[in-house]
């Protein structure tokens, strides 16, 4: 989807897992190893925002996982969002547009990636290779390493 605003913008970022590995990557518009995600869309939750953007750009049918507490005794109208695992904002590719990034980590019961654009790049990293990925950047190793901690089986 377009920006909203033109300054900023809410997005979502999933490290999915699966069987001790972690889905990475290549952004095709900005040529880096990062998570899957986009843009919140008017109509939705971060939440669904996550399974959506898992679902249309590699095919994956995930499950969030609830970095936070879980409230007891919400009253009618209210509805529990899963917790991000993190949160960042940062600046998009050079311009004055920022993304506000709720970061969630989530499973999937299988590996089979139908990527939404034919001939990307997307890999299932162990701990280890996540590590030592030389073109990956710091945070995006930091968040990955998370996932994988948190979501070990």
């Amino acid at each position: 989807m377009a920006h909203i605003h033109e300054l900023i913008d809410w997005t979502v970022g999933v490290y999915i897992v699966h069987s001790n590995k972690v889905l990475i990557r290549l952004h095709e518009k900005y040529n880096v190893w990062v998570h899957v995600g986009g843009h919140v869309e008017l109509d939705e939750d971060p939440v669904q925002a996550a399974i959506r953007e898992c679902k249309e750009e590699v095919g994956l049918d995930v499950t969030i996982y609830d970095a936070g507490p879980i409230p007891e005794g919400l009253t009618e109208g209210n509805r529990h969002l899963a917790t991000p695992a993190h949160l960042n904002i940062h600046y998009v590719g050079g311009t004055k547009h920022q993304h506000c990034d709720l970061l969630y980590y989530a499973t999937s019961q299988t590996d089979t990636i139908i990527p939404e654009n034919p001939g990307e790049q997307s890999v299932w990293l162990t701990k280890e290779e996540v590590e030592n990925h030389p073109d990956m950047k710091p945070q995006i190793k930091f968040y990955a390493l998370g996932a994988l901690e948190t979501l070990k089986s």
